[in-house]
């Protein structure tokens, strides 16, 4: 496992660098990515072997909290940094706080504000849902020869940009291939088939909570079948205490706190003396 500084200056190790994830290319290896938003599940994701999890920028800090050594990519959020000073003091906040990459959806103009910093920027192509009304669906993106064409020119333009990496969303798979063998960029499929450098899917439909599993995803669990009978289990508890608190039947005589029989006397005297 590689040993680097990170942005924040601390020695650490890590599952994977942006040096070695450009070494992925052409060597037909590939490397997994899932979703982390909390420790527990950044720490699940180190157990099984995932080499990188990708969380919002806000939660960098817990995610580090659940593993030290994950490649994390923070989101830079449209609405969480808007102006290009906005960009930038969010970006170098995650990466100083644990992130090794960053990803934005925006403009080729802030990938390179990014890039000159020398800050690892991921792009994203395809389909991109937030501007999904820009193809006017909800679809894969390059199914057509002059679509494929126009996605595969933005990706020499991002990588123009100074992008390292870019998450492609819902491309063909034949037309990921062609474009993966073509660009410098390192690739990260989601729902774009496996000829990537990096494969991608949400913990949420990997684990099995999602309440509608997208086509290009697969569950290995069914942890909504858990969350729903900790639910139940939960209402049936309290619908018990409820029901005997109504019943007079809880508190029983165990589970209060007692008093010497002398003492209460005592006590009951001592009242009763007041009150003359």
């Amino acid at each position: 496992m590689p040993r680097i500084f990170d942005f924040g200056g601390r020695e650490v190790d890590r599952t994977v660098t942006v040096a070695g994830l450009r070494a992925l290319k052409g060597s037909g290896r590939h490397v997994a990515q899932v979703t982390a938003e909390t420790a527990d599940e950044a720490a699940a994701a180190e157990a099984a072997g995932i080499e990188m999890v990708v969380c919002r920028a806000v939660n960098v800090a817990r995610v580090r909290e659940g593993s030290r050594r994950v490649f994390v990519t923070a989101a830079l959020g449209f609405a969480d940094a808007v102006t290009s000073d906005e960009v930038l003091r969010t970006a170098f906040s995650a990466i100083t706080t644990g992130a090794d990459a960053v990803i934005t959806g925006r403009g080729h103009d802030t990938v390179r504000m990014l890039a000159n910093e020398q800050i690892p920027v991921m792009g994203h192509l395809g389909f991109v849902p937030r501007k999904s009304t820009w193809v006017g669906a909800i679809r894969a993106v390059g199914k057509t020869s002059a679509e494929a064409l126009e996605l595969f020119d933005r990706f020499r333009r991002l990588e123009d940009a100074g992008a390292f990496a870019v998450e492609c969303e819902i491309v063909p798979a034949d037309v990921m291939e062609e474009i993966n063998r073509r660009t410098g960029l390192v690739t990260v499929s989601l729902g774009s088939g496996p000829s990537a450098d990096v494969i991608f899917l949400f913990t949420s439909d990997i684990t099995g909570e999602s309440a509608r599993l997208p086509r290009h995803a697969r569950a290995w669990g069914d942890l909504a079948a858990l969350h729903k009978a900790v639910r139940d289990a939960r209402v049936e508890a309290l619908s018990g205490f409820r029901q005997e608190v109504a019943g007079g039947s809880y508190p029983a005589q165990a589970e209060v706190a007692g008093i010497a029989d002398a003492e209460l006397e005592e006590f009951r005297k001592r009242l009763a003396a007041e009150r003359d």
